[in-house]
């Protein structure tokens, strides 16, 4: 019966947990590529978040009147887009999320990938069970966001859903 070799101790290096989140040997923490995946992600959270807080509504926190019934505040340009806001600011997360789904980043390789799978797939779910359950009630529930979307609240969560097979892509 043939030896087998014995197996190296693993050093105190490999139980590093921060060692093991990041992965320098396969590449930086910090590239132009992931810097740009968090411009894109807290940009589109900001657009979303100041058009719906500062341009849409001026009868309280939670105004559910649309734009054209009101006066608005805030650039006229942002105004004049409406639910187009919501596109811009969701699509720029999406795309984000998309841009960060690459081994030059942390959340593309290693178990970076599966937190962004998984990630990205539980969020878009709760997504889509918190419209039902708030905004299908009778009367409906008054949420910031999901009041404004209605239906459009399945692209969301859906969305969020398509954007976590990005990163299953990249699962070894």
């Amino acid at each position: 019966m043939a030896k087998l070799p014995k197996l190296p101790r693993p050093s105190k290096k490999d139980d590093d947990v921060l060692a093991k989140a990041f992965e320098p040997d396969k590449g930086p923490a910090f590239s132009v590529r992931f810097v740009l995946a968090l411009v894109l992600m807290i940009g589109g959270i900001a657009w979303v978040a100041y058009y719906y807080l500062g341009v849409r509504p001026t009868d309280g926190w939670f105004a559910a009147t649309p734009v054209a019934d009101q006066d608005g505040s805030g650039p006229m340009f942002i105004q004049e887009l409406q639910d187009w806001n919501y596109l811009i600011g969701f699509g720029a997360v999406a795309l984000g999320l998309i841009v960060a789904a690459h081994p030059s980043t942390p959340l593309g390789r290693g178990r970076g990938v599966v937190a962004g799978m998984l990630g990205c797939f539980v969020v878009g779910v709760l997504w889509i069970c918190v419209y039902y359950v708030t905004q299908t009630s009778s009367p409906p529930m008054d949420i910031p966001i999901f009041n404004d979307l209605a239906q459009k609240n399945l692209f969301v969560g859906i969305g969020l859903m398509a954007v976590g097979f990005t990163f299953a892509t990249k699962w070894e």
